[in-house]
Parts: C-alpha cells; structure tokens; sequence
C-alpha cells in the first residue's frame, strides 16, 4: 500500500469538506453517518474551515485521511477525546478517559486494500499515545444493520460492550457501542 496516512492540516479544509460529502453520498450512509449530504453541504465554508481548523491542533479531536501517491484523498477516520464528567459526542458522557472514532470512510475503489486498517491504526496509535489525558479506551457506534462495519471493527479488536442506543431519528434501529481498552480487553 502506498498511501499516506496523516492527519489532515488546517489549510485543507477543501479537499476534507469534499470527501465528507463524497461519504455522505455513499449507499450505505444512511446506517454510517448521522449526518445528511443536504446537511453537510449547506454548512457555510466558515464551518468547514473551523472544522478542520480545531481538527489539526489535535486538542479534542484529529481527523486521519489515506492520501494517494497522486494526491488523491482515499479515506478518512476522525478521533474524538472524551473525558469524565464532560458530555460525549454520542451515547453519553464517558466514564474514563478515552477516545470515540467517527466518520470513518473509505473511497469504494479503495475498499479491501487494507486502508480502513491503516486508518485505525493512525487512529489507535494516536489514542494510546496521549498522555494528558491517558486514555484508557477507544470506542465506537456501529448501526445494527452494518455487518460489514460489524465485521471489519471486530477484526480490529473491537468487542461489543452490550452498550445500545437507539438510532437517531430512527428509534427502532440501534447503535451497538464496541470497544477496545489499552489492554486489548472490553
């Protein structure tokens, strides 16, 4: 594999609002993202901007792309911080430090080259590296219906935590949490 993963810098914002509609296009968006194409790209630059902008300080959050020898963005992962005591982006306030992967997109000519896991490892390395905070967990939500996500996070060691929540706008369809901690268990 010859791509680049890295994360994605503040003058970027461009080519990162680009492939998050491209992802958002996707057949199987509905189940992945609760974002629309609608939505996404009736946000105004600025808030691409700032996205991205918050996104490169990798503070609270850092978002990884697969770059192609050719410049061509692949793929894209984004990590979240989430602490104790403080709302998470989804599913509740976290227990322990730890960090929650979202936005995780892959261009379907890419697909099964290994880029989806040279992303979470961007993603897991980047996570356990942390030392304020430490994280202790990573986490993610994969919709009930996802058994292709289902399938490839837990080749990755992710494990089903019996954590659910229903699906946002679709309460009859859940969210099934899976996670790994720094030791490799849930």
């Amino acid at each position: 594999m010859e791509h680049i993963i890295r994360p994605v810098r503040a003058d970027e914002w461009q080519q990162f609002k680009a492939l998050r509609l491209t992802a958002l296009l996707d057949p199987a968006a509905p189940i992945a993202f609760l974002d629309t194409y609608e939505n996404a790209s009736a946000q105004p630059d600025s808030s691409w901007q700032e996205r991205v902008r918050r996104s490169s300080e990798g503070k609270t959050v850092l978002a990884f792309i697969a770059e192609c020898p050719d410049g061509e963005w692949a793929g894209t992962v984004t990590v979240l911080i989430e602490l104790p005591g403080v709302e998470g982006s989804f599913g509740g306030p976290a227990s322990i430090p730890q960090t929650h992967i979202v936005g995780v997109f892959v261009s379907p000519e890419h697909r099964g080259t290994g880029l989806t896991q040279a992303l979470f490892r961007a993603a897991l390395d980047w996570s356990w590296s942390l030392s304020d905070p430490r994280i202790e967990r990573v986490r993610l939500y994969v919709h009930q219906d996802n058994l292709r996500a289902q399938g490839l996070y837990g080749k990755l060691g992710f494990e089903r935590t019996g954590i659910t929540i229903p699906m946002e706008g679709d309460p009859s369809a859940l969210e099934y949490e899976m996670a790994i901690n720094r030791d490799g268990t849930v």
